[in-house]
């Protein structure tokens, strides 16, 4: 009965009784067990009473139904499989990356297996952007306060930044002062703090850089990208292997366009998310659009901006041929937005790239360009991330391929294993060729038996094993025994083996067997 004092006055409470058992909650409870027609405990854990160590500890018992055994049965085994596709046991398994809690819990070290796979994404979206004319810029981890203050990041969004670096002068003069600790910390968020900030957004620099040098109709589009490292302040509850993180690399953009180019910039970041979502194997994926609420106030802007913005959105949501829903109240303050709920191998989903329109910060930065009317004119700012972040970006990889990798991503592309010693210098020379053609190769010369390699191999979830003997050495070849084409297994001559693999690489090509 404690909670009744937790309760708003006025505010509705309900009871619910089943026999003589009474219970206060919002409900509402099942007559009978048989009105559950599929159930099952999952596990038991120990809670103290409302979280407060000081109260009694209750058992906890959790539980999940369905309507039916068979939807019951689905959730089972996708949780099975959840555990199987991890990507913190894979990351483990594979050495993908790596979380000391020295270094700090929610920072990734990547491991060289792991920097392999972001190198080789990045490489990919960075062609893909220099077709669309993208220009590739540079800007620093920390920035000073009132850069932030003036995009309006701090200090509204303060609980989700890491705390600022004061300047040593500002702290010595608030000491000389007396101040409080409970005053240093006012102080820290008031216009007197001069300091830096670890960089918690790319957008404010990028207006920077937009704002360098005068700026004319000629020059929009402007479509500047980095690959930017942004850090938040998670708690520590919430923080999860590489999918949520304190620090992340953005595949950041910020195009800067005229009202009428907005449209068609908003039309090529499209174009490009259905780029790599193909290349990626994503193909189940569906489209949020984030439109303000008309009644509520945290929106700037002019009405009939944001109509001709969220109309742009819509029309450019239609051309991608998926499903897509509107959500009133999910925009940012400043302007519309659409993000990607990706759906992996196994039915899950996952928020991962987004789209937004912005006219706030070109008007906090005065940021401008000359028309052909010769009059100076506020450019539309669109911020667009495909892949969201990297870290979990990959995490979700991970999962999504279950660490069988496409070949051009995979870190091992190639593991050549000898029958024996007398072959070396043979299987010495396929690895060469191999690599001089970019290739991703391994030899493992190792005294061990075939089968204990072959095994090692499977581990390590290497597309292509070539097995090298007396044989294949007298005749050119190796024996190929591959994970995600099973045309080429057997014996072939490394020349055409090499010609088959690079062009395999270069197309990013996805196997039948993707997710396996």
């Amino acid at each position: 009965m404690s909670r009744l004092a937790d309760i708003p006055d006025g505010e509705v409470i309900s009871f619910y009784r089943n026999g003589e058992f009474i219970n206060m909650c919002a409900g509402t409870h099942a007559q009978s067990t048989g009105d559950i027609k599929a159930f099952k405990l999952l596990k038991i854990a120990g809670a103290y009473h409302r979280g407060d160590e000081k109260n009694k500890q209750l058992q906890r018992i959790y539980g999940t139904a369905f309507f039916s055994q068979k939807e019951l049965d689905a959730w089972l085994n996708q949780q099975e499989e959840a555990k199987k596709r991890d990507h913190r046991k894979i990351g483990k398994e594979m050495a993908l990356f790596h979380i000391e809690d020295k270094v700090g819990p929610g920072l990734i070290l990547w491991q060289p297996h792991g920097a392999v796979i972001r190198q080789e994404l990045q490489n990919f979206i960075g062609e893909e952007l220099r077709k669309q004319g993208y220009q590739q810029v540079f800007t620093p981890h920390i920035g000073r306060l009132e850069l932030y203050r003036t995009s309006g990041h701090y200090p509204y969004y303060k609980d989700s930044q890491f705390p600022p670096v004061i300047e040593r002068e500002t702290l010595t003069k608030w000491a000389d002062e007396g101040c409080s600790c409970a005053e240093l910390c006012s102080k820290m968020e008031g216009p007197e703090a001069e300091g830096f900030l670890l960089k918690p957004m790319n957008c404010p620099m990028h207006a920077q850089i937009y704002r360098a040098e005068p700026r004319s109709y000629r020059d929009l589009p402007l479509r500047l990208a980095e690959f930017g490292t942004v850090y938040r302040w998670e708690q520590s509850g919430e923080l999860n292997g590489m999918t949520r993180v304190r620090g992340f690399t953005q595949d950041d953009a910020h195009l800067f366009c005229t009202e009428d180019q907005v449209p068609q910039e908003v039309m090529g970041c499209l174009e490009l998310v259905k780029v790599i979502f193909k290349t990626l194997g994503m193909k189940d994926y569906r489209v949020r659009i984030g439109l303000r609420d008309p009644d509520s106030s945290k929106y700037v802007g002019h009405t009939q901006t944001w109509d001709k913005a969220e109309s742009a959105l819509r029309e450019a949501a239609k051309t991608l041929g998926v499903p897509f829903t509107e959500e009133p109240g999910e925009a940012a303050f400043y302007g519309p937005k659409i993000d990607f709920v990706v759906q992996d191998v196994i039915g899950r989903e996952w928020q991962l790239g987004t789209i937004q329109i912005d006219y706030v910060q070109p008007e906090r930065f005065d940021l401008t360009y000359i028309g052909s009317d010769n009059k100076p004119h506020r450019p539309v700012m669109v911020h667009r991330a495909p892949f969201g972040s990297m870290e979990r970006f990959c995490g979700v990889l991970i999962e999504h391929f279950g660490g069988n990798f496409p070949t051009w991503l995979a870190p091992e592309q190639v593991r050549i294993l000898t029958l024996n010693d007398q072959v070396n210098d043979y299987a010495e020379s396929v690895k060469k060729r191999l690599q001089d053609a970019k290739i991703r190769v391994v030899l493992d010369n190792a005294p061990d038996k075939l089968g204990a390699k072959i095994r090692k191999a499977e581990l390590a979830r290497v597309p292509y094993m070539l097995i090298v003997g007396a044989k294949e050495a007298e005749q050119g070849q190796v024996s190929v025994r591959s994970r995600v084409r099973k045309d080429l297994d057997g014996a072939i001559a490394v020349d055409k083996l090499q010609e088959l693999l690079v062009e395999e690489i270069q197309n990013r090509t996805l196997p039948s067997n993707t997710g396996a």
